[in-house]
């Protein structure tokens, strides 16, 4: 389903790449993730990277309703370089992937094809800011929102449109976002900084090691008050990345990846560890009407 008009001598990607830097604070995010499209797929075959990832995707697989009779639609919200949307179409869905960057879609629409999902995956280049304009309500069974609502000027905005493109009660909108939390416990543990950590109790913005320039940290409280805003109901909230980050050398990330996969999945399920996890995966869904009348 990788079919986007007049890519036979040029990517539509490129044509689109010097005439949609416009906006938000956008034209900084959108130029941030067109130069560094390589530097995160890089990124993603880290140790580090896949672990996000993995964890990310095993937390979401455990509430797909995959039982259903008609293929599912799924939406990845800045979905980069299309890593979850390739894993989501394997699955048998139809997965649009929408990016404001057409590096990051040009990445996706090759992983598609070498996952031999092309037929199962759209693309649309636009920003999800403007997502309640993009499609129509209730058009989606399952949305990503994964590492996104960092870089958006007004978080709560996406999440609303979101919830409206949700199809049913069975649909699910999978938010992950970086956590305060987790930058006191960077701070302090890996980079020794007792200011910074410190400072880090209260700030709403951090520092982006990967690409540069500021990134929003999401207290609990913060984050659950826009989803209540957005009319979002929780099925469940996850940790991701708890303790791998702080392992000492002697510990090979990559020899002993499946061990640490397997405890952080273990240590992420816990409502006690998942506080203080460098990220708080959140699985939603439109609440029930019926229930909401009788509270």
């Amino acid at each position: 389903m990788i079919s986007l008009e007049g890519m036979a001598k040029q990517s539509i990607f490129e044509r689109f790449a010097l005439g949609n830097r416009m906006n938000m604070s956008a034209s900084d995010d959108s130029e941030r993730f067109q130069s560094g499209a390589n530097k995160y797929a890089a990124y993603l075959e880290t140790p580090e990277g896949r672990l996000r990832s993995d964890l990310a995707f095993a937390n979401l697989h455990d509430f797909l309703p995959l039982q259903a009779k008609e293929p599912l639609c799924a939406l990845d919200l800045g979905g980069g370089t299309g890593a979850a949307a390739v894993r989501l179409a394997r699955l048998g869905m139809h997965v649009t992937v929408l990016d404001c960057s057409p590096a990051m879609l040009d990445i996706t629409q090759r992983a598609a094809h070498e996952a031999g999902v092309a037929e199962k995956v759209a693309l649309k280049h636009g920003e999800a800011a403007k997502l309640a304009s993009l499609f129509p309500a209730r058009s989606f069974d399952v949305i990503l929102c994964h590492n996104i609502l960092e870089y958006l000027n007004d978080p709560g905005v996406v999440l609303r449109a979101a919830a409206h493109g949700l199809r049913d009660l069975s649909s699910i909108l999978s938010v992950l976002v970086r956590r305060q939390a987790g930058e006191v416990l960077k701070a302090a543990i890996r980079a020794g900084d007792l200011d910074a950590a410190e400072n880090s109790l209260t700030a709403e913005w951090g520092e982006e090691s990967l690409y540069g320039g500021r990134v929003r940290l999401f207290s609990t409280d913060s984050l659950q008050r826009m989803l209540k805003a957005a009319s979002l109901a929780m099925i469940a909230e996850r940790g991701v990345r708890v303790v791998a980050d702080y392992l000492p050398s002697a510990v090979s990330r990559s020899a002993e990846y499946e061990r640490i996969l397997e405890l952080e999945r273990k240590l992420g399920m816990r409502p006690e560890f998942a506080a203080i996890a460098r990220y708080a995966h959140y699985l939603l869904r439109r609440p029930d009407p019926a229930i909401e009348d009788r509270e």
